[in-house]
């Protein structure tokens, strides 16, 4: 597993099946994004029986059979949502064209798990929820930086057994490396990607929501900026806001593509959650010029400081989860609310960014 480049960061568990053989059929379209990896990897991990890859880009599609021998080409999306062995379709599509493939998936009676963000506008929010409403199916969203993170994982179980008391405030630190050079064209295209806010930002919505408890919050301040590459316009390499919950937590995250060529993998996440009997410190990728492995987990309470080095112990138990929801038709990975509402706070925070003007020189 590369460590490097954010965007083919795909994480490897151990398999842990939930289901029988021959039992759960998934299929994956639109390969614009190596998330789709990790994606996969998880699912495959948990039981899933991969089918059919469909993308119309060949040398996309004989790259990733390369990984995944066992999936069959497919000559059409059609050929794929009218396969009815198949009842979740997993794609990583350009941003803006993660919400209108997502409808036609669910359309055609299959789930749908998608690589974050979602989707990039509050009028694809509704389409996307008058379309589960009308379907009755699963539009569900791979927030990776949370569920295929083991020491992510392992603060939402701590929090759970109640070691830190109740959630108050949430910080996130999402940095990660540009490698422009490697990106696809639509990658500098706002109207594409949606802004860095609700990119990778995102990620830290969720977890923010999640490790609260939270249903709703407000974005009370969001920033953005392109500080250092005029080459690309449209890019915003730098984004920040503050939320508030409904239940009264406070969060601030930063997101940024300044990642030090010199880091040994390509982003120094870190999360900080501060409850009321204690705190927790993730460092997620690395633990900087101590060690290079990631999973790093620091639990100070009333029983002392205590460091966790989780990686390789916990797994990833939202892709089984999910597999059991889309077969039982329950919400145990993930609720459909959880999934919107973060979509939606992302989409907001983006809209109402106040834009930041570097120094001219």
């Amino acid at each position: 597993m590369q460590k490097t480049d954010g965007m083919n960061f795909a994480p490897e568990g151990k398999p842990a099946p939930v289901v029988k053989k021959d039992s759960f059929f998934i299929a994956v379209v639109a390969l614009d994004h190596g998330h789709i990896y990790g994606m996969c990897n998880g699912l495959v991990e948990a039981g899933a029986e991969l089918v059919w890859v469909y993308d119309p880009d060949p040398v996309k599609v004989e790259a990733f059979i390369k990984v995944f021998p066992q999936a069959r080409p497919a000559t059409s999306l059609e050929q794929v949502l009218t396969d009815n062995r198949i009842t979740l379709v997993a794609a990583a599509a350009v941003t803006s064209e993660r919400c209108p493939l997502g409808i036609k998936v669910m359309e055609a009676g299959k789930d749908y798990f998608t690589d974050k963000a979602p989707l990039v506008s509050l009028e694809q929010l509704a389409a996307a929820k008058a379309a589960v409403r009308r379907t009755g199916r699963k539009y569900m969203v791979y927030y990776s930086e949370r569920i295929h993170v083991e020491s992510a994982v392992f603060a939402g179980q701590l929090i759970e057994r109640g070691a830190i008391g109740r959630v108050i405030s949430v910080q996130g630190m999402g940095p990660h490396r540009l490698n422009a050079l490697s990106r696809p064209a639509w990658f500098f295209e706002k109207e594409k990607y949606g802004g860095i806010l609700c990119d990778i930002g995102s990620h830290q919505i969720e977890q923010f929501l999640y490790y609260t408890g939270a249903e709703d919050a407000e974005v009370t301040s969001s920033m953005v900026a392109n500080f250092s590459h005029p080459e690309y316009p449209e890019l915003e390499d730098f984004g920040q806001a503050m939320l508030v919950a409904d239940n009264g937590a406070a969060h601030y995250f930063r997101v940024d593509w300044f990642t030090p060529d010199g880091l040994s993998t390509w982003g120094d996440g870190r999360t900080f959650i501060l409850g009321t009997e204690g705190t927790i410190e993730l460092r997620k990728y690395v633990d900087v010029a101590s060690s290079k492995d990631g999973d790093h987990v620091y639990l100070v309470n009333k029983d002392g400081e205590q460091h966790f080095a989780v990686a390789g112990t916990v797994g990833y138990p939202f892709f089984g989860q999910l597999i059991l929801d889309c077969i039982n038709r329950t919400e145990n990975a993930m609720t459909q609310d959880h999934a919107f509402k973060a979509a939606e706070l992302c989409v907001r925070a983006q809209l109402q960014a106040f834009v930041l003007k570097p120094e001219e020189k």
